[in-house]
């Protein structure tokens, strides 16, 4: 073997960890441009440049790659949307940090993760709010119970129907022409209202009254 040989066979050599990564990269590819049903594990090694036989060591059939997939495709948006959080000094930060995270995701990736959740075998929701949507609820209720003085029971039901605010603005993106920022606005206007509205009039309907 000579010298360049055994230079790109060494530039080959990937920590599992990394050769992974390129496998899924190589199932992300091939469901985005063609679709679920053309990926397989034959495609996904090719693409991957990898032998058949190598794939198999790491996955052992094409569903477990596209929901390891789609597991770190909505891990990767969660962890983006708490950052924001963490890094907005308003309740208009954060509400606007997150959303805009939301919606730039699935302008990206949207197509991605539609067709992924789309297969019953490979996803249990068709919303992408909501994976590990019970620790991003409880997040988000303990800020809008402290700041805006409801409930922390009721602050945690309009927080979880608020998610559904994003998710059928994403659903709108991936189906018209629309101006992003403005798009952005709307979003973060509907949840913002629904939180005052629930404050400045459930809540003191529900009051009892002073007589």
């Amino acid at each position: 073997m000579n010298k360049a040989a055994q230079k790109a066979k060494i530039q080959r050599r990937f920590s599992p960890e990394v050769r992974r990564s390129m496998i899924l990269d190589s199932a992300a590819a091939l469901v985005e441009n063609e679709g679920i049903s053309q990926a397989s594990m034959e495609r996904v090694a090719k693409h991957a440049e990898i032998s058949k036989s190598l794939i198999y060591k790491y996955f052992d059939n094409i569903t477990e790659i596209l929901r390891e997939l789609l597991d770190r495709e909505l891990s990767g948006l969660r962890r983006a949307q708490f950052f924001a959080a963490e890094e907005a000094s308003t309740f208009e930060d954060l509400v606007r940090g997150v959303t805009k995270v939301y919606l730039r995701y699935i302008e990206k990736r949207g197509l991605l993760i539609e067709r992924l959740q789309s297969d019953p075998a490979i996803s249990e929701s068709s919303d992408p709010t909501a994976f590990d949507r019970q620790t991003a609820v409880e997040y988000f209720a303990e800020i809008v119970h402290h700041n805006f003085a409801i409930p922390m029971e009721t602050a945690r039901a309009v927080t979880d129907i608020s998610f559904g605010v994003p998710a059928s603005a994403g659903s709108y993106l991936l189906r018209h022409d629309v101006d992003m920022d403005e798009l952005e606005d709307i979003t973060v206007s509907m949840i913002i209202g629904t939180i005052n509205g629930v404050r400045d009039d459930y809540m003191v309907r529900k009051r009892p009254i002073k007589r």
